[in-house]
């Protein structure tokens, strides 16, 4: 590794971000003197040090100790805008007279009004919580979906979980609601965690729907864990997603052949990514 140039850029983003030195200096616990000298090309710190400076610098650690150029490539908060996506499910669901995807996106927005998805550390903005079942909705269009039921559900699918919105408050049919209670996790009371989950995800499998749903939110999650999970709860999410989530794929291929594309699509998917981030582990 070239120490001048880590030295360099250590210095670079300390200055953008306004910090001082004796300010990184306390957030490591070393002295004045030790920052100095990594910004001088002197010494570098350990690697302990290297990672929680680069968490103190709001970058990836990647980025400090890289050589080629692609170091100073920017993180990406957020891969698509949430205002974009609403427009375009709004425009999708009046033309194609979806109304109980039309009455699900305006109650989701307004129900998740104040919240926001969990930040990566090197983000530089907060994502408001729309954006993910925007972005679940976009996805399925995308992928052929045009069945009112699933888009309105994929809107509302963390509502009652997640904001103070009951089962019988949603604008919607009872076949929906059915759907959104299908994919809104539980504790079953005398039951363990894991056994709670045997039970949501055997329930699941029971309505084609609710399935869909559910692959695409896990889809949708994979897709943005890297950014914002710690390495012991990628480990975590991984290994469900694989106990779960892929036995749920294979039931909607052999169950509901209707769907057997998508099924494919997403499952592809979320392959390529949990085998990609499992090298990087």
């Amino acid at each position: 590794m070239d120490v001048i140039k880590i030295g360099k850029r250590i210095c670079e983003q300390r200055k953008k971000l306004g910090f001082t030195q004796d300010y990184v200096a306390q957030q490591l616990n070393v002295s004045v003197q030790a920052v100095s000298k990594w910004e001088n090309g002197h010494n570098l710190p350990d690697i302990e040090n290297l990672i929680r400076l680069a968490k103190v610098l709001k970058l990836p650690y990647i980025s400090l100790v890289e050589e080629s150029e692609r170091a100073s490539v920017n993180y990406r908060n957020r891969l698509f805008h949430e205002d974009n996506m609403y427009t375009r499910i709004k425009t999708v669901a009046q033309l194609e007279e979806l109304n109980n995807t039309l009455a699900a996106l305006d109650f989701m927005r307004n129900k998740h009004k104040g919240q926001y998805r969990k930040k990566s550390p090197y983000a530089t903005e907060s994502i408001e919580y729309i954006n993910h079942p925007l972005m679940m909705a976009c996805h399925a269009h995308a992928m052929g979906i045009r069945d009112d039921g699933v888009l309105a559900a994929i809107l509302l699918h963390d509502v009652v979980e997640d904001t103070d919105a009951a089962l019988e408050d949603l604008p919607v049919s009872d076949e929906i609601k059915e759907i959104v209670n299908l994919v809104t996790f539980k504790s079953l009371i005398g039951k363990t965690k894991e056994q709670s989950k045997a039970s949501y995800y055997e329930a699941i499998s029971e309505n084609k729907k609710a399935c869909i749903v559910k692959i695409i939110d896990r889809c949708n999650n994979v897709s943005t864990m890297a950014g914002c999970f710690s390495k012991e709860k990628l480990i975590e999410y991984i290994n469900e997603t694989e106990k779960y989530i892929m036995p749920l794929i294979s039931v909607i291929k052999n169950r509901y052949p209707e769907y057997s594309d998508i099924a494919f699509i997403v499952k592809y998917q979320i392959i390529s990514l949990i085998e990609s981030i499992k090298f990087l582990l």
